[in-house]
């Protein structure tokens, strides 16, 4: 296997005749997907996507793929093509058409109603949007593209083959083989065998569930357990999914039909996926079965049914609101049963289980993935993934989608099936592998970080800034203010010590007070008057009190004013 150089340098111009690819997010990670590829001078990107904020990155909305590799080339994209509708893969977008509004999209007709909505929200006006479907092909510039149906935890799911005159390259996009899907719709092998026959020159695959040995369950399996759950309830019923997983949302409909209850949607993503789900016939709601929810809250417990968002614990979606009880109109009571029907994604465990933890607290039965059959993966497993390489039989493999652990077991499984170590090549996000005579090698790396959206504030905060942060969170904060006299070279006032988050009483700084005053004094007596050197006098007298009396490590903010 191609394993990547720690000490890569940035890649040399591109080859005649040769394909470049670029990563700028989504290997490595569970989200940000973006893939640039360049040929001949022109640019093609797959997929812009977002990633979630973990608890380590305090105050921040969301992490988009970092643009500066391609910022100034941007008049040479000819277009955004996006596989499926997930925030993983579309969330970016807007945020891309700020630097170039009429960058083409390219999608299914449901991942681009999703994004349409999304730009509405942005206040971005339509670009050109072009709406394909499995079996279309289309080219923009020196890209030729074909369309292959894929089945996912999302309708209308596309994997694009990319022709090129360097070769073929063939991206799934996220998918599974449900051979038993709910709307019908299965992962088309017959074109990837079509494909396979004309010779894929590289095969870009989900890595997601590469660790996972078999075959992903199929999404129907899930319906008898949801239909117990429903028949042991004799209270109100919350489900908590993902806003876009318009199968589950299909399966708890039909699971309320059956039982005699009424359905309502909370959270606005979850109102307006579902709305456009429906218009597009997407998402089959049985006559009589939805109502507003404040209409919901008047019908006896066991006649509710809410399907909420929230799913992963974020601290201001519907879920927490009410596992925290301050939700405008849905109040938990004892014996009411909550489901979280999705996937855990990592990072979010503490959140979810502080959600569980919630809920459970008010008396409500929790049924999630660890104790019932409410969730199945929208990503294939080994079984599916080593199926798919020996139908492709491609000659090069370069595995995405996914954290480090899940790109190297996808790679293993392409080895085991008869692919060249050498033609297996493992990249993370800002590589840049290049597709030479039908051969993929990395050639180089790009910087590409994180960039954070903070409010309205897009890359301006830092990892220097989050740390700051995370020690304001977790170890406090102490400001000392003095006032020196210049002159007589002897401390005239304070110090002054305040905390917050680090101790109640600021009197317990008293004890410190003296020594801050010495060490200021002894400088002073050194004719010292330099401010930054003295206020690093002070942040060393506290920060070592501190440390050795209270194993604390807080921020701590001098200011030594001269009188």
């Amino acid at each position: 296997m191609s394993h990547p150089h720690p000490e890569l340098t940035t890649p040399g111009p591109l080859p005649q005749g040769a394909l470049r690819i670029i990563p700028l997010g989504g290997l490595g990670e569970v989200g940000r997907n973006m893939t640039v590829f360049e040929y001949d001078g022109r640019l093609l990107i797959v997929d812009c996507g977002v990633l979630f904020p973990e608890e380590n990155h305090p105050g921040v909305d969301l992490i988009l793929p970092d643009f500066d590799a391609i910022r100034g080339r941007l008049d040479a994209v000819e277009a955004l093509v996006l596989t499926h509708g997930h925030e993983d893969h579309i969330g970016a977008t807007p945020y891309l058409l700020r630097e170039r509004e009429d960058i083409p999209l390219v999608g299914s007709e449901l991942t681009l109603a999703l994004l349409s909505s999304k730009l509405r929200e942005h206040r971005l006006k339509e670009t050109a949007q072009h709406v394909v479907r499995e079996g279309d092909r289309i080219a923009f510039g020196p890209f030729d593209l074909e369309f292959v149906a894929v089945n996912h935890s999302i309708p209308d799911a596309l994997a694009v083959a990319i022709r090129t005159g360097a070769g073929l390259v063939l991206h799934t996009g996220d998918f599974k083989m449900d051979q038993l899907p709910m709307d019908g719709r299965i992962t088309d092998l017959r074109a990837f065998a079509r494909l396979g026959e004309e010779g894929v020159d590289l095969f870009m695959t989900d890595s997601t569930n590469a660790e996972v040995p078999g075959f992903t369950t199929a999404e129907k399996n899930i319906a008898p357990v949801l239909d117990r759950v429903f028949h042991q309830s004799n209270q109100r019923l919350i489900v908590a999914c993902f806003a876009s997983h318009v199968h589950r949302v299909q399966q708890v409909l039909d699971a309320a039909v059956s039982h005699g209850r009424k359905v309502a949607y909370v959270g606005r993503s979850m109102v307006r996926n579902m709305a456009i789900a429906k218009e597009l016939g997407y998402l089959h709601v049985p006559a009589g079965v939805l109502v507003d929810a404040k209409e919901l809250a008047e019908l006896p417990p066991e006649q509710q049914v809410l399907i909420s968002t929230g799913s992963q614990g974020e601290p201001l979606s519907a879920l927490s609101r009410i596992a925290q009880r301050n939700h405008n109109f849905v109040h938990i009571e004892e014996g009411d049963t909550v489901v979280l029907a999705s996937s855990l994604i990592p990072g979010n465990e503490n959140a979810v289980y502080r959600v569980i933890n919630g809920l459970s607290r008010w008396g409500a039965t929790v049924v999630h993935k660890g104790n019932a059959l409410v969730h199945v993966s929208g990503h294939a497993s080994a079984g599916e993934l080593l199926y798919c390489y020996n139908i492709v039989r491609p000659r090069n493999v370069l595995p995405v989608h996914g954290e480090i652990r899940h790109m190297r077991a996808n790679a293993e499984l392409a080895r085991e099936t008869g692919v060249p170590a050498e033609h297996v090549v493992i990249a993370e996000d800002g590589f840049v592998v290049d597709l030479v005579d039908g051969k993929a090698q990395v050639a180089g790396k790009v910087p590409c970080g994180y960039v954070f959206v903070d409010g309205s504030s897009v890359g301006d905060i830092t990892e220097s800034d989050l740390k700051d942060r995370r020690i304001l969170g977790e170890e406090g904060f102490i400001s000392v203010i003095v006032v020196v006299d210049s002159q007589t070279g002897k401390v005239v006032g304070g110090p002054e010590i305040h905390a917050r988050g680090f101790a109640e009483d600021d009197s317990v700084f008293d004890e410190i007070k003296p020594d801050i005053i010495a060490a200021l004094d002894r400088l002073l007596g050194e004719r010292v008057d330099d401010n930054h050197q003295l206020q690093q006098a002070v942040r060393r007298v506290i920060g070592r009190w501190v440390s050795n009396t209270h194993r604390r490590r807080p921020m701590i903010i001098p200011v030594v004013i001269e009188a």
